[in-house]
C-alpha cells in the first residue's frame, strides 16, 4: 500500500564547521535534492522548511527566487520534517502543489548559537522547571533515562545506552560525510567514561553540534514515474504531540511515538516486522531506546537486547551521534533512508523523529524504488 506521493530527490548541504550562512546550507541542500530528482527551482511549488526566523518559508522562498502555492512553516522541533513529509503528501493529493521541497539549513556550530537555558518567563516550565537549574534539553532526558535505569536496573540499561553510542560510532566510520568519520572506534567504557553533563547522560550519550541541512523532493507516484532518478514511495505516516515540558509528560517511559508509529504502520498495512533498516533521532542515547520501545520493535524494557542481538540496521549514517545534529536532524534522517533503499535490498525502511522534551513524534514509512 502507498500514498500516491513519493520522494524523488534526496541531499545534504555542507555538514560539519562550514563557515556558511543557514540560508546558504538551506539553498545547498535544496538545489542539489532537486538536481538529484531530475527538477528545477522553477517546478516547485510547495515549500515546508523552518529554523531560519518565524517566517521561514517566506525567507527562503525569498532567498531561492521562488513564489510558492503551499507552505508549511510548523516548528515541532527534530520531528518537524517527518510531520512535513504526512502534510506534503496531503498538499499533492489534494491538488494544492505538484513539487513540494522539504528543507533545513542550520550554522549553529559556526554560529555558536546553541543555548541551554530557552525558558521564557511566562511559561510554565519557566515557573516551575527553572528554579532547579536543568540544562535544556538534556536534563529532562536525563530525567527520563534516570527512570529508564531504575524501572529496568541500572547496568542493562547503561549498558543499552551505551551501546547506541557504539552503534552509531560503527556507522560513521564507514560514512565519509559523518563528522566522526575518521575518529576511531567507540567503546561501552569510552561512552561511560566520557565527562557528565547531567546525570547519567554523559558527553558521548549527547548529540554533536554542527552546521549542516538536508532536502528531499515529493512529488506524486504519476509524476515520480516521468522522472529519471529512483523515486522511493511514502508508505505510510503518522505524528503524536505530548506537551513541551517534562513536568507534564506523565510516564516518561511511553511517549508519544507509540501513536505515530501505530499511525503510519495502520496506514502502509505493516508491522515493525516488516521493517529492514531504520533511522530513530538519536538526541540522546536514551530517545533512541524509548523510540524502539514505543514503535514495537521490542516490548518495554527489552530495547537492551533487540540491540545486543543487532535487532536491524539503525542509524546507519552514524546518525546525530556521530554523523551530524544541526540542530534537528530530521530531514537527515530522510535522506538517509532514501538512499539506503536506494543501494541495498531493504524493502521497507522506517524514519522517526522525536522533538522537544519528547515532546512531538512524526514516523514516516518509505518503499523500495520501483
Amino acid at each position: 500500500m502507498t500514498t500516491g506521493v513519493s520522494i524523488a530527490g534526496a541531499a545534504e548541504s555542507d555538514l560539519g564547521v562550514t563557515g556558511k550562512t543557514a540560508l546558504h546550507l538551506q539553498a545547498q541542500a535544496v538545489t542539489r535534492a532537486l538536481a538529484d530528482a531530475g527538477l528545477r527551482l522553477s517546478d516547485v511549488d510547495g515549500l515546508a522548511t523552518n529554523g531560519v526566523s518565524r517566517f521561514a518559508a517566506a525567507q527562503v522562498a525569498e532567498y531561492l527566487g521562488l513564489r510558492p502555492r503551499w507552505t508549511d512553516s510548523t516548528f515541532a522541533g527534530g520531528s518537524a520534517f517527518q510531520l512535513y513529509v504526512g502534510h506534503a503528501a496531503q498538499a499533492i493529493r489534494a491538488g494544492q502543489a505538484s513539487v513540494v521541497v522539504i528543507s533545513y539549513g542550520s550554522n549553529q556550530r559556526t554560529a555558536r548559537s546553541r543555548t541551554h537555558d530557552p525558558y521564557e518567563p511566562q511559561t510554565p516550565e519557566a515557573q516551575f522547571e527553572r528554579p532547579y537549574g536543568p540544562l535544556y534539553p538534556v536534563s529532562a532526558y536525563a530525567l527520563a533515562a534516570q527512570r529508564y535505569l531504575h524501572v529496568y536496573g541500572a547496568a542493562r540499561g547503561r549498558a543499552a545506552l551505551s551501546a547506541v553510542a557504539v552503534n552509531a560510532r560503527e556507522w560513521a566510520l564507514e560514512n565519509p560525510r559523518a563528522y566522526r568519520y575518521g575518529a576511531g572506534p567507540l567503546t561501552a567504557a569510552d561512552v561511560e567514561g566520557s565527562p557528565l553533563v547531567s546525570d547519567p547522560l554523559t558527553t558521548a550519550d549527547c548529540c554533536l553540534v554542527t552546521d549542516g541541512g538536508g532536502a528531499v523532493v515529493l512529488v506524486s507516484a504519476e509524476r515520480a514515474r516521468d522522472l529519471p532518478g529512483a523515486a522511493v514511495p511514502v508508505l505510510g505516516y503518522g505524528e503524536a504531540t505530548t506537551g513541551t515540558s517534562i513536568a507534564g509528560l506523565g510516564d516518561l517511559l511511553h511517549t508519544g511515538a507509540a501513536e505515530s508509529g501505530r499511525r503510519a504502520f495502520a496506514m502502509a498495512g505493516l508491522t515493525p516486522a516488516d521493517v529492514d533498516a531504520a533511522q530513530v533521532y538519536d538526541s540522546f542515547t536514551i530517545t533512541v531506546l524509548l523510540s524502539l520501545e514505543a514503535l514495537g520493535f521490542c516490548a518495554p524494557g527489552e530495547a537492551p537486547d533487540f540491540l545486543a542481538t543487532g535487532g536491524l540496521p539503525l542509524n546507519t549514517s552514524g546518525g546525530g551521534l556521530s554523523y551530524c545534529h544541526p540542530g534537528q536532524l530530521g530531514v537527515l534522517l530522510l535522506v538517509e533512508a532514501v538512499r539506503r533503499l536506494r543501494a541495498t535490498a531493504d524493502r521497507v525502511a522506517l524514519v522517526h523523529g522525536t522533538g522537544g522534551i519528547l515532546s512531538t513524534h512524526g514516523t514516516v514509512l518509505l518503499g523500495a524504488p520501483s
